[in-house]
């Protein structure tokens, strides 16, 4: 535990000389007390629970003044906390070379395991939403708390060609903020060539520019993260630095995981032999760009050990904390005890 005013703790040199000026209180009253004839009898019709009770008052308000003094001192302790990471989209890469099988049984078979190993243990509070991207980006599952919706999602990945990371990842943030209009065409054709893609009529008026979003710093959004996968390169679709950009201007993180043998491998696509690789720096400048991580993952051991380290990383997560309040509220409650019992055993406040 650390302070971040320390320099009250000296108000804690005032605790001793409490319980000193009580002892001395307690002198002066054993002093000019009635004498009896018998002090015996009257401790034997005290007990011992009754002359100690008189002592319980005072200590709940000298716990109470300790915590109070702690709580000003705005003490800090580092402690472990459901993660406020309540909603995440895995992008996941359908392109034709994850159908190699340098990962038994192929690649997309090992990241569709693991994938719903990650959705399965994820708390049942989590809402997951599963974007898939190949030529294009596709919304295959909206986020949702139903694990059943999202296993059989998984299951209905379907591989096609091309690779376009950028679009994966706006569409991603897309899911994320749903009510801004964040238009994937728009970025990937540009705003003057998907205005021209639009056919309207002259008599239509045109619609009110939506507000700009304000732009946050960069891994400050905690409601919401991206997990992306591919095991390829950008071959088409807007730059993936400009989406991860998009995102760190909305405050999401997007971690990336380079998935297959680091050093390429090759796929049968159609008939022919194709050699791919995915691109490592790119998958590292994104998770850069946006204050996450990148990982690595070359076989389907390495993957589901990746997703529970991610898994980990959302659902529990240690962090320094101010708890104040706590001591705060634990003073208050020792002031109060130690009022209701002062008037309860002696009818008047200590």
């Amino acid at each position: 535990m650390t302070f971040l005013a320390p320099h009250a703790l000296w108000l804690l040199l005032a605790v001793p000389l409490l319980v000193g000026a009580y002892v001395l209180v307690l002198r002066r009253r054993k002093k000019y007390a009635v004498r009896y004839t018998n002090v015996g009898m009257v401790r034997a019709a005290l007990g011992s629970g009754q002359r100690l009770r008189r002592h319980v008052a005072p200590a709940c308000m000298l716990l109470a003044i300790t915590l109070g003094i702690a709580a000003i001192a705005r003490p800090t302790a580092v402690v472990t906390l459901p993660s406020e990471q309540r909603k995440i989209i895995l992008a996941i890469d359908v392109s034709l070379s994850m159908r190699a099988s340098d990962v038994e049984p192929t690649r997309m078979a090992a990241a569709q395991a693991a994938a719903k190993e990650f959705v399965q243990d994820q708390p049942s509070d989590v809402r997951i939403g599963i974007v898939t991207f190949a030529g294009t980006a596709l919304l295959v599952q909206p986020p949702t708390r139903d694990r059943d919706d999202l296993l059989s999602a998984i299951d209905r990945f379907e591989l096609q060609r091309n690779t376009a990371i950028g679009s994966g990842i706006i569409l991603s943030l897309a899911t994320l903020f749903p009510d801004e209009g964040i238009d994937v065409e728009t970025y990937t054709l540009g705003p003057a060539m998907h205005e021209r893609s639009r056919a309207k009529s002259l008599d239509t008026p045109k619609a009110d520019p939506k507000p700009q979003p304000k732009v946050v710093p960069p891994g400050s959004y905690k409601n919401g993260a991206i997990i992306l996968l591919t095991d390829g390169r950008r071959t088409m679709g807007p730059d993936p630095l400009d989406a991860a950009k998009l995102a760190a201007d909305h405050g999401v993180r997007v971690f990336t995981v380079g998935f297959g043998t680091q050093g390429g491998a090759t796929a049968d696509v159609d008939g022919m032999s194709i050699y791919m690789r995915f691109d490592e720096e790119t998958l590292k400048a994104i998770a850069d760009v946006t204050q996450a991580q990148y990982f690595y993952a070359g076989s389907a051991t390495d993957l589901r050990k990746v997703y529970e380290t991610l898994n980990a990383k959302f659902v529990l997560e240690k962090k320094e904390t101010e708890i104040s309040a706590l001591a705060a509220a634990a003073a208050a409650a020792f002031l109060i005890a130690g009022a209701v019992f002062s008037l309860l055993w002696s009818s008047r406040l200590t």
